[in-house]
C-alpha cells in the first residue's frame, strides 16, 4: 500500500533511473524499497561522491540496469548526479500534504500503510496538529480501517501465494501473514488463511533439499549456515536464539526496538522443526544428520563451542549463556544468549494466536529482550536475533501410541518411526499426515509429520505447537544489528 504509493510518486513506472531523498526515514520505517526491488530495481544507499563513483555509476552509464538510489537529506550530491537520475524528495508533508505531518510523526507505532489507505480516502483538510490526530485516531487505526487494510492484505497474499517459486518469494508470504495476523488479533478481526499458504508445504517437500547451497549477502537462507553467516559479516557477534519465536511473534516484539537500526531479514528452520534438531543446527552450522545427539539437547553448547573453534575462536573468545541477562567478557567475540520465554508460551498457551499476541504483547513492554540488545551493543557485538523454528496454532487429532515411535521431543506434530513401526497403521488412523522425505536427516528412519491444523494431541484440544513444515514454523525471522550503526 505505502511502498507502492511511494512507487507511483517517484516515477518509476517511467524512469530507469530514480534517486530519492528520505527526509524523514521512511525507508528504515517501511522498507519501502522492497516494492521497488519487485520492479526490477536495484537498490542504493547514497553514501558519498566516492563511493558512488567507484561502485555504481558505471552501472548507470551502461544504462541496463533500474536503480533506485536512496540518500539522506542534507547529504552532499553532485549536480551531474542528481541530473542523471530523476530525483524527488519524499517526506511525510510531501507525500500527505493535507495533513499535519508533525502529527504523524508524533503518532506512536505508525503502521504508513494503514495511513495511506485513510488518507486516499479523506477529502478534509488536517493541518491543524488536533484535526490530524483526531483522524489517526478515529481513521487510520479505526477497526473499519483496518478491516479493509486486512482483507487486501488477504487478497494480496492469495496472489503471492499462486506466484511463489523461491525461497524470497516465500519469506515475503510469510512477512505478510504475519502482518495480518497481528492486525487481526489486535481489533479482533477473523481471518482464515491457512490453507491458502497449503503450496508452501508442496514446495518443502519439493525444494527444501536444494536449499543447502544457498547463501546470500542478506541471509543464510537455512539456520545450518547462520554460523557461517555471522562470522563472514562481524568481527565480534553474538546470537540470541528466541526459542519457538515465529515471523508473527517478532512483529510484536520488535515494536519495542524504536531508535535501534537494524536490518529485516528471514532464515528456513531445519525440518521437523523441533528444537533439538532445528536449534542446534543452528548453532552447530550442521546438518541433523550430522548432529551427535539430533534428538536431545545434551550436547547444543559442545556443538556450538566446536563450531566457534573451527571458525578459529578461541576457548576464551567463545561464550554461551542463557536468559536476559547473559554478559560476557571483553575478549569473548563469539557467542550465543538462549532464550525460552517464547517457546514456555507456546506449550503453555491455552488460547491460541490470540494468547500468544497477549503475552508476547507483554513480554515486548518488560523490554527483556531490547534491553540485552542495547546491552550487547554497548559492548560492541554485532547482534543478531533469530529463532530455531516458529509455532503454529492446532487440534488434536488423538495421541500416538510410542510402539515403535522414538519422539524424544515435545512436539507433537511430528513422529520419528523405527524399523518395525507400523506406518500404515498411522496414516489411515491420522488424515492428512505427510511422509516427509527426510532431507538433510538420517535416511535409517522414516518421518511423519502433521499436516496443516493437526497435532498428536487429544482429540478437539486446541494447543500451540510446532514440529512441521507449514509457513509459520519453518520460515523464521532473522534480525541483524550492526553495534557500529548503533554507538555513537
Amino acid at each position: 500500500m505505502f511502498d507502492a504509493y511511494v512507487y507511483e510518486l517517484s516515477s518509476a513506472e517511467y524512469e530507469k533511473h530514480i534517486l530519492l531523498i528520505d527526509e524523514d526515514g521512511l525507508e528504515e520505517k517501511t522498507g519501502y524499497s522492497t516494492f521497488f526491488a519487485a520492479h526490477g530495481f536495484q537498490i542504493v544507499k547514497y553514501e558519498n561522491d566516492l563511493i558512488y563513483r567507484s561502485k555504481t555509476e558505471s552501472v548507470v552509464r551502461e544504462g541496463q540496469q533500474k536503480i533506485l538510489m536512496i540518500a539522506q537529506p542534507g547529504v552532499y550530491i553532485p549536480y551531474d548526479v542528481q541530473k542523471t537520475f530523476r530525483t524527488t524528495k519524499i517526506g511525510i508533508a510531501k507525500l500527505f500534504p493535507n495533513l499535519n505531518a508533525l502529527a504523524v510523526r508524533d503518532a506512536a507505532d505508525m503502521d504508513y500503510n494503514l495511513l495511506t489507505l485513510a488518507y486516499k480516502g479523506n477529502f478534509s483538510d488536517l493541518g491543524a496538529y488536533k484535526a490530524a490526530e483526531c483522524f489517526i485516531r478515529d481513521s487510520v487505526f479505526g477497526k473499519d480501517n483496518v478491516r479493509r487494510y486486512v482483507t487486501d492484505l488477504c487478497r494480496e497474499l492469495t496472489e503471492d501465494v499462486n506466484k511463489a517459486s523461491s525461497y524470497r518469494d516465500w519469506f515475503a508470504v510469510a512477512e505478510k501473514k504475519a502482518s495480518i495476523h497481528v492486525l487481526a488479533e489486535q481489533y479482533g478481526i477473523p481471518v482464515d488463511i491457512e490453507e491458502v499458504c497449503r503450496p508452501f508445504v508442496d514446495y518443502v517437500l519439493k525444494d527444501f533439499g536444494k536449499l543447502s547451497s544457498e547463501m546470500t549477502e542478506d541471509t543464510p537462507v537455512l539456520v545450518s549456515r547462520a554460523m557461517d553467516y555471522m562470522h563472514d559479516h562481524s568481527k565480534k557477534f553474538v546470537l540470541i536464539v528466541m526459542d519457538g519465536m515465529s515471523e508473527f511473534d517478532w512483529k510484536i516484539l520488535s515494536r519495542s526496538f524504536g531508535g535501534i537500526k537494524y536490518d529485516v531479514s528471514h532464515a528456513m528452520a531445519m525440518i521437523p522443526t523441533v528444537t533439538s534438531i532445528s536449534r542446534q543446527c543452528l548453532l552447530s552450522n550442521k546438518f541433523p544428520r550430522e548432529l551427535e545427539n539430533p534428538w536431545g539437547q545434551s550436547k547444543e553448547k559442545k556443538e556450538f563451542t566446536e563450531c566457534a573453534k573451527r571458525k578459529g575462536y578461541s576457548d576464551a573468545q567463545i561464550g554461551y549463556d542463557r536468559g536476559y541477562e547473559a554478559n560476557f567478557g571483553a575478549v569473548v567475540s563469539c557467542a550465543a544468549i538462549i532464550i525460552n520465554d517464547v517457546d514456555d508460551m507456546v506449550h503453555g498457551q491455552l488460547q491460541g494466536r490470540t494468547g500468544m499476541y497477549n503475552d508476547i504483547s507483554l513480554l515486548m513492554r518488560q523490554g527483556k529482550l531490547i534491553s540485552t540488545v542495547r546491552r550487547m551493543i554497548r559492548s560492541g557485538f554485532d547482534v543478531y536475533i533469530s529463532a530455531d523454528h516458529g509455532n503454529v496454532p492446532c487440534t488434536g487429532m488423538g495421541k500416538l501410541m510410542k510402539s515403535g515411535v522414538e519422539t524424544e521431543t515435545k512436539s507433537h506434530r511430528m513422529a520419528v518411526l523405527k524399523d518395525f513401526a507400523d506406518k500404515s497403521a498411522i496414516l489411515e488412523k491420522y488424515p492428512g499426515i505427510i511422509e516427509y522425505p527426510g532431507y538433510y536427516l538420517d535416511k535409517n528412519f522414516t518421518y511423519l509429520i502433521c499436516g496443516i491444523g493437526g497435532s498428536f494431541d487429544a482429540k478437539g484440544e486446541e494447543v500451540m505447537n510446532h514440529g512441521g513444515i507449514t509457513i509459520d514454523e519453518v520460515i523464521v525471522p532473522f534480525i541483524k544489528i550492526k553495534a557500529v550503526d548503533n554507538n555513537g
